[in-house]
């Protein structure tokens, strides 16, 4: 194991932008839209960091499925559970600017959502794993 803070680093990171997406429509000012773009970076962030853990250098994407691609590459045996929640490469970037897409409902959110905690509470797993064979 190499960098053991970079990893950490990563999913303090992703940790921020799930909670952010678990406060929800707190406000008329806040859209689903941005919500749904912290649940894709949680995921994002998150599987990063894994692949950091894991030794290997995360690529330049905001591709969920790649992600997902990569660890399986390098022998990680990533859920199908997980694996749903490549939808989420939407929120990257197309909702991000005006005029662009579909204004973004709660129920979309809600799977959105969903989609990120499974990701982030399945890669949390993965570090406990880790954790657990280095003590």
């Amino acid at each position: 194991m190499k960098n053991r803070s970079l990893p950490d680093t990563w999913l303090v990171r992703a940790r921020s932008n799930i909670s952010r997406a678990r406060m929800g429509k707190c406000s008329s000012d806040i859209m689903f839209e941005d919500l749904c773009y912290d649940c894709e970076q949680a995921a994002e962030k998150a599987l990063k960091g894994l692949l950091i853990l894991k030794g290997i250098v995360p690529p330049q994407t905001h591709s969920i499925a790649h992600l997902i691609e990569v660890l399986e590459k390098h022998n990680c045996d990533v859920p199908a559970k997980v694996k749903i929640a490549v939808s989420l490469t939407h929120y990257a970037v197309s909702t991000r600017y005006p005029g662009s897409y579909e204004p973004v409902e709660n129920q979309e959110y809600q799977e959105a959502l969903t989609g990120a905690e499974t990701v982030f509470v399945w890669v949390e797993q993965q570090f406990k794993e880790v954790q657990t064979c280095i003590d």
